[in-house]
């Protein structure tokens, strides 16, 4: 499993060198210190900024059990976030303040994720008897000839993946790397609404965490299986294939559950508001099945199935064992058995809380319908327990 954090898994050597080569700025290491030194038994708040709603969750466990303790989906204003970018700042922060008391957690540190399309990844090869100081002096030394822009512009961290398998003497090393204005405005937005940012994960592999507890639901949990999980939210559809429990590859389309919204806007003559509650809640016209959601639901399943083809022609891989749908469009009534039929894969809806059980103040039949736009919240929020 994964367990990338962008600027908060520092040594005492690296902390020494970053206050001689300014890589991250006076923020970033107090932050930094606050995770070195700080109550590392206290929960982080999964808080997933996507482009239409600020979704935050916050996670108990006991022995191997997880419980619900909070969560609430808090919409936000229209284009605040333009295709996983944040392009108003005070107004996702508001988002998140509004989000915060609504749950009723008392939780201030957080786990938040920047998109995948904004992240640099690079497998490298390190020598396999370096200490773990050794290790991350060398790839400060070496990120340079990865990343194509100056290391003071970017937060970076590593993961070791294990043993090299072309050479027995190295050893395989994640790299990630963001642009720093990325996890800045993030954190600028968690800093508004209350809230101590004290992860950056990447979405992929926040979506990879959560598959674990998807994955139970699956024949022989999974092992083995090649499963295409796609996430399609607002604006954006995000396709994670694993192989084996492991994400082997990712792919964003501009492609969402917004263009439903608009359309049911267009035919009804709602505000943008109001279309989006009655696609939510029901009461329109009984021309909407046939004409207006029928055909969206065909389009979903054209993209899910070019997003398919993307993949085998980029990798040797032909086919894939199973569907997980995930986002806010994933709650489309029957759209896991259109996608079934006219793919012949095997398809369902993602709920990491099936075998979770709730706090009181949640409410079980409203948390099943918001589950598939969790995945990334819920992956977050898993971070607690690293």
């Amino acid at each position: 499993m994964y367990v990338l954090i962008l600027f908060n898994k520092l040594s005492i050597t690296i902390i020494e060198r970053l206050l001689n080569g300014n890589i991250l700025r006076i923020k970033d290491l107090v932050l930094a210190f606050a995770q070195l030194f700080g109550n590392k038994a206290q929960n982080l708040l999964g808080v997933d900024i996507s482009s239409s709603a600020v979704k935050l969750l916050e996670l108990s466990k006991s022995g191997d059990k997880y419980r619900v303790e909070a969560y609430t989906v808090e919409p936000l204003p229209p284009n605040s976030v333009a295709e996983k970018n944040i392009a108003d700042v005070d107004a996702v922060g508001e988002a998140v303040r509004k989000a915060v008391k609504r749950s009723g957690t008392r939780q201030k540190n957080a786990a938040l994720a920047v998109a995948g399309s904004s992240v640099i990844t690079k497998i490298v090869q390190m020598p396999a008897d370096l200490s773990e100081d050794e290790l991350e002096s060398q790839i400060m030394v070496e990120a340079d000839q990865y990343i194509p822009y100056s290391l003071d512009e970017v937060n970076l961290d590593f993961e070791v993946q294990g043993p090299s398998e072309t050479s027995p003497e190295h050893m395989d090393v994640l790299l990630a790397a963001s642009r720093s204005e990325n996890v800045d405005v993030r954190v600028a937005a968690a800093d508004l609404g209350g809230l101590i940012s004290k992860i950056i994960d990447v979405e992929a592999y926040a979506m990879e965490t959560t598959f674990s507890l998807v994955a139970p639901q699956l024949p022989n949990g999974a092992e083995g299986m090649t499963v295409a999980v796609f996430d399609v939210g607002a604006t954006m559809t995000t396709l994670s294939v694993l192989h084996d429990l492991k994400t082997i590859y990712t792919r964003e389309a501009v492609f969402g559950g917004k263009q439903l919204t608009e359309e049911i806007q267009r035919r009804y003559g709602l505000s943008y508001e109001e279309a989006g509650m009655a696609k939510k809640q029901g009461g329109l016209p009984d021309t909407y099945i046939p004409e207006v959601l029928e055909p969206f639901k065909e389009a979903m399943t054209q993209q899910i199935s070019r997003s398919l083809q993307f993949f085998f022609s980029s990798s040797q891989f032909s086919s894939v064992d199973h569907i997980v749908l995930a986002g806010g469009s994933a709650s489309i009534p029957d759209i896991d058995q259109m996608i079934e039929e006219r793919l012949s894969i095997s398809t369902s809806i993602a709920n990491p809380f099936a075998n979770m059980t709730l706090s009181s103040k949640i409410k079980a039949q409203v948390l099943s319908n918001d589950a598939p736009a969790l995945m990334i919240a819920c992956g977050l929020a898993l971070r607690s327990f690293d």
